[in-house]
């Protein structure tokens, strides 16, 4: 299978989409605020440049890379 940029977008579009909903769920908010906050991130950011390759990575990782961001631990980001 030959790996495209709809098949990035895609994975992109289904990691936030699950990362959206598995915050919403641990922090006791909507979905739509905490796509709100999401997309107000730098982890957001990088989720969503390819060339981070960041959407190859799990909902959990995504996570604690935003709860670090969250914390204002950047050395713990960084090193996520």
């Amino acid at each position: 299978m030959k790996i495209t940029e709809e098949t990035i977008k895609f994975c992109i579009d289904t990691l936030i989409c699950e990362v959206v909903e598995k915050y919403a769920e641990d922090n006791d908010v909507s979905e739509t605020n905490a796509l709100r906050y999401i997309i107000s991130t730098k982890t957001y950011e990088l989720l969503i440049a390819p060339e981070s390759y960041l959407y190859l990575e799990s909902v959990e990782y995504v996570l604690d890379m935003l709860a670090s961001e969250e914390h204002g631990d950047w050395e713990r980001w960084l090193a996520v």
